[in-house]
């Protein structure tokens, strides 16, 4: 019988296979076909392993689950499910994926690519020391890994198969959803149709390290300003033109310098301006704002507000539009005493398998941020994972496994 590593390693080369990296603003989603195609052979895989009720939606939304095994008069269980997303990120590397496995790391700087003489070098990596003697998956240089978050759909269908493989493991109902265009907004679990996931919990396998747990990430918005100018030719502009530009100039010199992202770090929260698109007539401010704390969220997306009415004041020829949109939140919101229990597992989990949690407040959000304000608290755990979104990502198999068995350990624990 092959070991967990064998089949995580396998599992992760198969899906890493199919070219999945998705497209910032795309009308559709899916935004690339790939992810259709990984979805579609997910699903075949997880018929093979006995899960029903198999639907592939029109957004490419991938759902089912595993029936529970458990004996007649069996006390109640949690249904719980599992999410992971089927996308890898652009950054303007390959979109094809040519992993490759290092057996047996010894130590030094690890050669991806010869012909063009890329390496992860430790100076600048010195996570590298951490796993001398484990097998490591990287990538040819070219591209991400895709890790994130291929090293989660592997995991998850090796517990699976584990399920399937030794029925004496007792478990609930198991859900599934895999979902495209994390990367680019968490699009796809926003197309999620809950009436076909529905559990009292869930998870994502979406963060780094050995060991990392996730049930605190930001508060996160967008909003887009519209200025609409009043174009002049220069020997007749005076108090006739009104320059877009320098409209939207005054509202960005309203936000404090000091609470962007270059200069947080943490739980504190910025608005970060993240575009201007502008031409004589028109300009276009694209604004994020984060923050762990819904409240001062909330007083972030008033104060633009209250900023862009000054600004109106001062430009009254000056058309200027707001729309802000609430994007994900912040997981540690949907914990309440009644659900606290999925929290709990995780760091139970950890301590059976002498795993030492890092407990983190992430800068970011996860699918689990968006599905977490529909009622359905989904913290997150690690892959095991390094580097996410670069050519110096890489898989560290002793850690993988290890993201592997907490997975099973979880299901133990939830059946409990």
């Amino acid at each position: 019988m092959k070991s967990m590593q064998e089949r995580l390693t396998e599992r992760f080369f198969r899906y890493a296979a199919v070219s999945t990296e998705s497209i910032e603003g795309a009308a559709v989603v899916p935004s690339t076909p790939g992810q259709r195609q990984l979805a579609e052979l997910l699903k075949s895989d997880l018929a093979e392993l006995g899960l029903v009720n198999l639907e592939i939606s029109e957004y490419s939304v991938l759902t089912g689950y595993l029936p529970s095994n458990l004996p007649a008069g069996y006390h109640k269980v949690p249904t719980v499910g599992w999410v992971a997303h089927l996308d890898t990120v652009n950054v303007n590397l390959s979109p094809d994926v040519h992993p490759q496995v290092i057996k047996n790391y010894q130590g030094g700087d690890v050669l991806l690519n010869a012909e063009k003489n890329i390496s992860i070098k430790v100076s600048e990596h010195p996570e590298l020391g951490k796993y001398i003697g484990s097998d490591l998956i990287v990538s040819d240089g070219t591209s991400v890994l895709g890790a994130d978050n291929k090293a989660a759909i592997a995991n998850i269908m090796v517990a699976l198969e584990t399920l399937a493989q030794d029925k004496t493991i007792l478990h609930g109902d198991i859900y599934v959803a895999f979902v495209p265009d994390e990367e680019v907004g968490l699009c796809g679990s926003k197309k999620m149709d809950f009436s076909k996931f529905p559990v009292d919990f869930a998870y994502t396998i979406d963060c780094c390290e050995l060991g990392e747990v996730v049930y605190q990430t930001f508060n996160a918005g967008t909003a887009i300003i519209k200025i609409q100018g009043v174009t002049a030719h220069p020997m007749s502009s005076k108090n006739t033109l009104v320059n877009p530009v320098l409209v939207a100039t005054d509202i960005i010199n309203c936000f404090d310098r000091i609470q962007t992202p270059e200069h947080t770090e943490g739980t504190e929260g910025f608005i970060w301006v993240q575009s201007l698109n502008s031409n004589v007539s028109e300009a276009v401010l694209d604004i994020k704002i984060r923050d762990h704390n819904k409240a001062l969220y909330e007083a972030r997306k008033k104060y633009i507000q209250d900023a862009v009415e000054f600004v109106k004041v001062k430009n009254p020829k000056a058309k200027i539009e707001l729309e802000i949109t609430d994007v994900y939140a912040n997981i540690a919101d949907a914990i309440n005493e009644d659900n606290q229990v999925c929290i709990d597992h995780i760091f139970e989990a950890m301590k059976e398998l002498n795993i030492k949690p890092k407990d983190i407040a992430m800068r970011g959000g996860t699918d689990g941020s968006f599905i977490s304000t529909k009622g359905i608290p989904t913290p997150n755990y690690f892959t095991g994972a390094h580097n996410f979104h670069s050519y110096a990502e890489f898989m560290p198999m002793d850690a993988v496994e290890k993201s592997c068995r907490m997975t099973l350990k979880l299901i133990e624990l939830i059946t409990k």
